[in-house]
This record gives structure tokens, sequence and C-alpha cells, in this order.
């Protein structure tokens, strides 16, 4: 399920949108948008995990996944 909201943007940042879908590097304005909420949602999301980590300290059983994903590569496009 989707909702539609209305969003103001400054120009620049209109412009950047647009070009992006002018280059085929974006489908539409709301690809753009949705992505980059994902990525802030994530971003969000790791820094609370690293206040639990400062908070809480470093669990033993998970120390190596976390040092194995500490070094996996990011895909920015999801």
């Amino acid at each position: 399920m989707s909702k539609q909201i209305a969003v103001r943007l400054p120009d620049d940042l209109v412009a950047f949108l647009d070009g992006l879908v002018a280059t085929g590097a974006a489908s539409s304005r709301a690809d753009v948008v949705t992505r980059a909420l994902l990525r802030e949602r994530r971003r969000a999301a790791a820094e609370q995990d690293v206040r639990i980590l400062i908070e809480q300290g470093e669990d033993e059983d998970l120390a190596a996944m976390i040092a194995w994903t500490s070094r996996q590569p990011l895909d920015l496009d999801e």
C-alpha cells in the first residue's frame, strides 16, 4: 500500500530529481525520494545499533558476525 503526499522541495533538488529521471537513473521522482528515505531509515537503524553497542558492550556470541558484516560492501541501490 502507498499513500500520496505533497512535499515542498527547493528548486535545485527538484532539478536534481528531474535529471536522474531524464537520464534513466530513476524511473520517477517518487522512486528517487523512496530510495533516499530507505537509505535514511537504514542509516538511522545503524545508528541505533551503535548506541546499543556503546551502552551494552559487545555481545561475545555475535562478535564474529559483527566483524564479518562490517567488512561487507554496501549495496546502495536497495
